[in-house]
């Protein structure tokens, strides 16, 4: 009975131990994280978090996924003044067939979206036009990110970190 005590009290402080450790380790980690974008338009702020739902299901290589959350950007949209040609874009993603054809139409949809975020105000946040050259059968291609990081949504595993930060919008 000594010994079980022991051995949980040992297994206790361990974990006490362990808990204190990552907790230190997560201080930093709120300076390095991005504030999301707040726009002075509220439905381009809904719209654009629903771009960055498609964004993340191409980086996954989530076709799926990335079907659902275009069709909702489609619908964000439509509540956007000056977003008809997103909202078409965003409509054609949302019908496409295949993931190939889906980033296909990612690209015009992204340049579609920085003019509107370019010219919506941002209130609070900043946000990244990214680039990579290799995009489009190396044509390239942009996209938006709230972070620095670069998760490609062109390449998906592939590629995930080729591109670069070519614009801070704030």
């Amino acid at each position: 009975m000594k010994k079980t005590m022991m051995m949980l009290l040992l297994a206790l402080v361990s974990l006490g131990a362990y808990a204190q450790h990552e907790h230190g380790n997560m201080a930093g980690h709120d300076e390095g994280m991005q504030m999301a974008p707040e726009f002075k338009d509220k439905e381009l702020g809904t719209a654009y978090g629903h771009y960055l739902e498609v964004k993340e299901a191409l980086v996954a290589s989530d076709d799926g996924k990335a079907t659902d959350h275009s069709a909702m950007l489609e619908k964000a949209l439509a509540k956007v003044e000056n977003a008809d040609a997103a909202r078409e874009t965003a409509a054609k993603m949302a019908n496409a067939t295949s993931l190939k054809g889906q980033r296909q139409n990612f690209d015009a949809l992204s340049n579609e979206m920085a003019k509107l975020v370019k010219n919506g105000k941002l209130v609070k946040g900043e946000l990244y036009l990214e680039y990579c050259p290799m995009a489009n059968s190396n044509q390239g291609g942009y996209w938006l990110s709230n972070e620095k990081e670069i998760k490609n949504p062109y390449l998906g595993e592939k590629m995930l970190t080729c591109g670069s930060v070519k614009e801070t919008i704030k």
